[in-house]
């Protein structure tokens, strides 16, 4: 069942960024937004594929990391209070007999609007499958690719896949719960793991107390009676091979991006990426804007400094339409009064 329509100035897809910046210029030409992403969290490919990387090219910034960006634009756009709706991906885009704009999400969320902005990257980033035999059959019951609410793993043995700092993050929060998994072990193809120092030392601190069990390998088969998991069976780097019990496995294997629904909207595309005219990127379909990564024009560079560009003229754009009866003034934010007001500033 589909909740009631919320309906809305603006709907962003992706916030990522390029998705964070557009609602803080959807703001300055007093328009609301609601932004939609596939990701538990903001932040987007900045945060997933670099978040503790150093960025270089962010005007005046000389320095910082995806994540730290990523936090210093939800400081920005705080003023026009956009609410996010996360962990869901935007499956049906229709535009209505009367202008406005239908969005449908995999989370049964309903927004009609007056322009919608996809900003989604190069698409939704969806985790990256188990790819053992069987796997698909225990999804969301024994398999997960999110921990979620870690109190369903009390008195069981679970193991966490993957190398990574989501990795890592998890099989310590499981460490911790109470009540506790019975074992809680992390296995990763090899002794190498990515996260920020405090994390590994707390891993490995975990391990040397008992809390958490490392095994080095990868996981061959599901070991299983007609319908529970009950083992994985795991080859090791020296040749042998070894069952470890596991009732749940959560794997953090890494994040994909897919195009996914957005080919089926009606828009037009090229090499998988949507068609814009520069003047306001907007799409072939009134009311449909694209900014960044996900768009394709003449000259395109995929650059976050290109898509902030690009998300000041779809606000420009966006409010032709939104504020039909109101002439669009270019105003500067260090003079005008009603930029000011619209910031909260005194």
């Amino acid at each position: 069942m589909t909740a009631a329509a919320i309906h809305t100035d603006a709907v962003i897809v992706g916030a990522g960024p390029v998705g964070l910046f557009q609602a803080f210029q959807l703001g300055l030409q007093d328009i609301r937004s609601h932004v939609v992403d596939a990701l538990p969290h903001v932040g987007g490919q900045c945060v997933e594929l670099y978040a503790d990387k150093p960025i270089y090219d962010i005007p005046g910034i000389p320095v910082c990391t995806g994540r730290e960006l990523v936090a210093q634009l939800q400081i920005q756009i705080k003023p026009f209070a956009p609410t996010f709706h996360l962990n869901q991906e935007v499956t049906e885009v229709q535009r209505l007999n009367d202008g406005l704009i239908s969005v449908c999400t995999s989370a049964k969320q309903h927004f009609v609007c007056k322009v919608l902005v996809i900003a989604a990257g190069v698409g939704a980033f969806q985790a990256r499958k188990l790819s053992v035999e069987g796997a698909a059959e225990f999804e969301g019951r024994q398999v997960h690719y999110r921990l979620g609410d870690a109190s369903r793993f009390a008195d069981q043995d679970v193991v966490v896949l993957g190398g990574e700092e989501s990795a890592v993050a998890a099989a310590l929060r499981l460490t911790l719960e109470a009540p506790a998994p019975r074992s809680v072990t992390l296995m990763h193809r090899r002794d190498v793991f990515t996260a920020e120092p405090v994390l590994l030392q707390a891993m490995r601190d975990a391990i040397a107390s008992g809390k958490l069990q490392l095994q080095i390998g990868q996981p061959t088969a599901l070991l299983s009676n007609a319908t529970h998991l009950k083992a994985l069976q795991v080859a090791t780097p020296d040749g042998q091979t070894l069952e470890r019990p596991a009732q749940q496995v959560v794997a953090h294997l890494g994040l994909s991006p897919k195009l996914g629904p957005i080919t089926h909207w009606g828009l037009a595309m090229e090499r998988k990426q949507l068609v814009v005219n520069t003047e306001t990127f907007a799409t072939d379909v009134p009311g449909i804007f694209a900014v960044g990564d996900i768009n394709t024009y003449p000259g395109k560079k995929k650059l976050i400094l290109c898509g902030f560009h690009e998300a000041t003229l779809a606000a420009f754009g966006a409010a032709a339409i939104v504020h039909p009866t109101r002439k669009t003034l270019l105003q500067y934010t260090t003079t005008s009064t009603e930029l000011h007001r619209l910031l909260g500033i005194v």
